[in-house]
């Protein structure tokens, strides 16, 4: 597959007006989207079902700080819902670039968060079961029409 050069991840920031108005939509369809897109790895095998009993019952926070923007999902019976806002078992806090750069494989999660580019807060053992399943995962197994927007990206 051709490789697009549209920007490099490692410098790319939104603008600046973006927070203003993601503050003030509704933070209810990011979170389907994430945990429909999340439900689908689970389905296609891409994350390792093993390594999810430990996320049982356990919320989660994913804050993108220069988007202003804030995801709640949470794991039960086996899959990912939406949740309420509330008090979160783990939080991840990263610019959009850092996020995009860990799917693309660009970086790792310990380089980001050494480089202070990934914020993890909250229980830490849940944290490490959740490092670990991000370095399960094959990326390969994605399916194409669902990682050209990663490839398209990668620089």
């Amino acid at each position: 597959m051709r490789e697009f050069r549209f920007f490099p991840l490692s410098t790319f920031r939104l603008p600046g007006f973006v927070p203003a108005v993601t503050r003030r939509l509704p933070q209810w369809p990011p979170a389907v989207a994430l945990t429909v897109a999340l439900n689908a790895m689970i389905r296609l095998g891409v994350l390792p079902k093993e390594n999810l009993d430990p996320l049982e019952g356990r919320t989660f926070l994913v804050e993108v700080l220069d988007a202003g923007s804030r995801i709640s999902f949470a794991f039960r019976n086996g899959a990912f819902f939406p949740a309420a806002s509330g008090m979160p078992d783990l939080i991840f806090r990263a610019n959009l670039s850092a996020f995009l750069r860990l799917v693309a494989r660009r970086d790792d999660p310990d380089t980001l968060f050494f480089n202070r580019e990934l914020f993890v807060e909250g229980d830490t053992e849940l944290g490490l079961v959740v490092k670990n399943t991000l370095d399960a995962i094959e990326w390969p197994k994605i399916p194409e029409f669902a990682a050209w927007p990663i490839v398209r990206c990668r620089v």
